[in-house]
């Protein structure tokens, strides 16, 4: 538990500074101060202003709030949805298990930036419409990933005695499939959180996701991709706010994978 202290501890600020971003920030951050645009970095705005006078720091940290906030909000939907239908899959079995699962074989079957990128300019864009677009090709990895688990604690004897013993098929969900297959499920999902931030920031890079003038961390890049060589802050600082994020919650889920692996093998 050592060893993940630190990561843990890690990903708790940036969490924090996601949740508190508003009362954090030195700035307004949609303030505009034209006659101090594209200043450099200096003593009063640390990490310069952007093309319309905005404090890229506030920017950054107000952006925090709307990436990673939407980002583990959408991994617990996919993680939570995908686990319970694969989980009712393995479970019943059934025509069920089979419509579901040819279901997500097709969405398998697209690479999955493509097929969000489709959908989500199908939808309209927006940073809802972005987060709906990966939510349907996300489902199916952890729909798959628990119904294997279920379909191997079904033949464990204690699932065998948990239906003698005359426990309705919620009481078994609940009571001895859930809390077995949490585990594996929880690493997925703490090494997906890095994908999920990268997607998400990757379809506002492209004008799929976060419409201006929301702070995101992709669409403040793609803002700034044209001033790279002019005013390269504006397009390095959330692009380094999004590797440090990704960086740590896949050093996280890694540990995390390490520390429940006894229990998961």
């Amino acid at each position: 538990m050592k060893s993940l202290a630190p990561y843990l501890f890690a990903a708790g600020i940036l969490i924090f500074i996601a949740v508190f971003a508003d009362f954090l920030t030195p700035f307004d951050p949609y303030v505009q101060d034209l006659e101090g645009a594209l200043a450099p970095p200096n003593e009063i705005n640390i990490l310069g202003t952007d093309r319309y006078g905005r404090d890229v720091l506030s920017r950054v940290i107000v952006g925090s709030q709307t990436t990673l906030c939407a980002s583990l909000l959408l991994l617990a939907v996919i993680s939570i949805v995908g686990s319970f239908i694969g989980a009712i899959c393995g479970y019943k079995g059934g025509r069920l298990d089979t419509f579901l699962m040819r279901m997500s074989d097709i969405f398998l079957a697209f690479p999955q930036m493509v097929f969000a990128i489709a959908a989500a300019g199908a939808l309209g864009g927006g940073l809802l419409n972005a987060a709906a677009a990966l939510a349907i090709i996300g489902w199916p990895k952890y729909a798959r990933i628990a119904r294997g688990l279920v379909l191997s604690i079904k033949s464990m004897p204690y699932f065998d005695a948990a239906k003698m013993s005359g426990s309705n098929s919620m009481q078994i969900l609940f009571n001895h499939v859930f809390p077995n297959i949490l585990g594996t499920i929880l690493v997925t999902a703490a090494l997906d959180i890095g994908t999920i931030i990268m997607e998400l920031a990757g379809l506002s890079f492209l004008g799929l996701g976060a419409m201006p003038p929301t702070a995101e961390w992709g669409a403040m890049m793609n803002n700034g991709r044209s001033m790279l060589q002019t005013a390269p802050w504006i397009i390095l600082a959330p692009g380094f706010a999004i590797f440090i994020t990704v960086a740590t919650f896949n050093l996280l889920g890694d540990k995390l994978r390490d520390y429940l692996g006894g229990n998961l093998s």
